[in-house]
């Protein structure tokens, strides 16, 4: 940990950044801190190899950051800090672009992409968390210095001096002056592309919802999410975890709230008994195993998760399904991914599961009897998923929409010809757009008879522990991490008639 951070700022420095003489002569040191730091602090490093690894591989923050942690041997601590730096910095990256924008003498794609990312630490460090001025200025320098080189250190000191002018409320009047676009102003000021809150305007409102709570949904995107756990049903046990800190979960039965560090180490965890999953998917999942079919006693079904990699909510199904005596079929294109869902149902009985890989839109041909219950947890944008991916917000792109469209309808379309009559299919998004929610399941519906729309806010609402989510409208549900906790996930419950 370095002093900065050990002490709180409460150094021997003026408002210069320069350090008072350890004599009693009240003195300042000759050379500024940007001039004595040579050396790339670790935490800080960790967040700069994740930044890099997301702008030029195309990488997961959430992914990269474990890995780099380890590699540098960060304690709990130093790892938070390196967490909440490389987080904050992806998350707010539009807004500090803006402010870099006002800094910087040339546009900000005409700097090297390493000295844009050293920036916007700096920057985060700022505005939004508890570094001193000096630090932020000093440590961001250091690291400058130790891996890109020497020569971009003057820019960065600059820049960052001038940032830290202005406080973040007062860069955003400076930002805002003028502006009278409601839109243009929550993009600034929650850091969202202005297209994704148009986007989320309009899915509030789509969802019965009202557009006045735009402010609140934007800044639960931005809240640090807590690690969600679910014990896998008649397999797992979550004792391991609350004596480690974490907190029984007052949505879900058998599951968690873990803040006490890496899940990891949890050997609940690493047998696979306990996963990590948002609760909103546990909801979803627990959903569709839990509604009534319109034929049968229950027990001997057959399940389908026609989109199941990674295979979290798989593991769920599976787990429910070794419980009652069912199976399931767990189908995903890419053998990468099928391997996952493998890992993911290791903990259940083979004999309940097993993995089909191809196509989902030929799942009819390789299975002519069809399923009981099928689960189409169709590709999506995932933007009700934003807080727990930083930097999926500025990846995505409008004419994503179009282009997951016809997949979305083409999966779902095929679930509904597979599903055995009385059988019901589960459509579910990370998503609140109604071009990938309640758009897709009205255009997969029109011209089928024998199809019925289950209360889907009943089906959650059943398998709560507070009975009484709120979320359902029009038949379909649609969680909000503002209002549930939850990533915005939706879900439509489809049932065939039975013949």
């Amino acid at each position: 940990m370095t002093p900065e951070r050990r002490t709180g700022g409460q150094s021997r420095r003026n408002e210069r950044g320069r350090e008072r003489n350890r004599s009693g002569t009240r003195q300042f040191s000759a050379s500024a801190p940007s001039e004595r730091t040579r050396r790339a602090d670790p935490a800080r490093l960790v967040a700069f190899e994740v930044l890099r690894a997301v702008a030029s591989e195309d990488a997961y923050a959430n992914l990269v950051m474990p890995a780099s942690i380890r590699k540098h041997r960060l304690g709990r601590q130093d790892a938070g800090f390196a967490t909440e730096l490389a987080y904050g910095a992806l998350r707010a990256q539009g807004t500090y672009d803006a402010i870099l924008g006002l800094c910087v003498d040339r546009p900000l794609d005409q700097l090297d992409p390493a000295i844009l990312d050293a920036l916007r630490l700096g920057v985060h460090q700022l505005m939004a968390m508890r570094v001193p001025p000096h630090a932020a200025l000093d440590q961001t320098v250091g690291l400058a210095r130790a891996v890109i080189g020497a020569g971009p250190s003057s820019l960065i000191n600059a820049v960052l001096r001038k940032v830290s002018r202005r406080s973040f409320d007062e860069w955003l009047e400076v930002l805002t002056e003028g502006v009278e676009d409601p839109v243009r102003v929550s993009a600034l000021k929650h850091a969202h592309p202005e297209w994704v809150v148009r986007t989320m305007r309009q899915s509030l409102v789509g969802h019965g919802r009202s557009v006045a709570e735009i402010d609140e949904l934007l800044e639960a995107d931005n809240a640090a999410p807590v690690v969600n756990l679910i014990a896998l049903p008649g397999i797992g046990s979550l004792e391991e975890a609350i004596e480690a800190g974490a907190k029984r979960g007052d949505l879900v039965e058998g599951s968690a709230l873990f803040a006490a560090g890496d899940v990891g180490r949890l050997e609940s965890v690493r047998r696979g008994q306990v996963r990590v999953q948002d609760v909103g998917s546990q909801l979803v999942a627990r959903a569709l195993a839990a509604v009534e079919l319109q034929q049968g006693e229950g027990g001997g079904e057959d399940w389908l998760d026609l989109c199941a990699g990674p295979g979290g909510k798989s593991a769920l199904l599976g787990a429910i399904a070794q419980q009652q005596g069912n199976t399931l079929v767990a189908n995903e294109p890419a053998e990468h991914r099928a391997a996952l869902v493998r890992q993911s149902l290791s903990a259940v009985d083979p004999k309940v599961w097993s993995v089909r890989v191809g196509d989902g839109r030929t799942i009819s041909a390789a299975y002519p009897d069809g399923f009981d219950r099928i689960l189409v947890d169709a590709p999506c944008t995932g933007l009700g998923a934003l807080r727990r991916r930083p930097e999926s917000r500025w990846r995505r792109k409008p004419s994503d929409l179009a282009e997951l469209g016809p997949l979305q309808r083409g999966l779902l379309k095929e679930a509904l010809d597979t599903v055995r009559p009385g059988g019901v299919v589960a459509y579910v998004t990370c998503s609140p757009h109604p071009a990938e929610t309640t758009a897709v399941v009205q255009d997969s519906l029109r011209g089928r008879d024998g199809y019925t729309l289950i209360d889907a806010g009943k089906a959650l609402d059943a398998v709560s522990l507070t009975g009484a989510l709120q979320a359902g409208h029009e038949s379909t549900a649609q969680l909000w991490p503002h209002v549930h906790g939850t990533d915005a996930m939706f879900l439509a419950l489809i049932q065939r008639n039975a013949a």
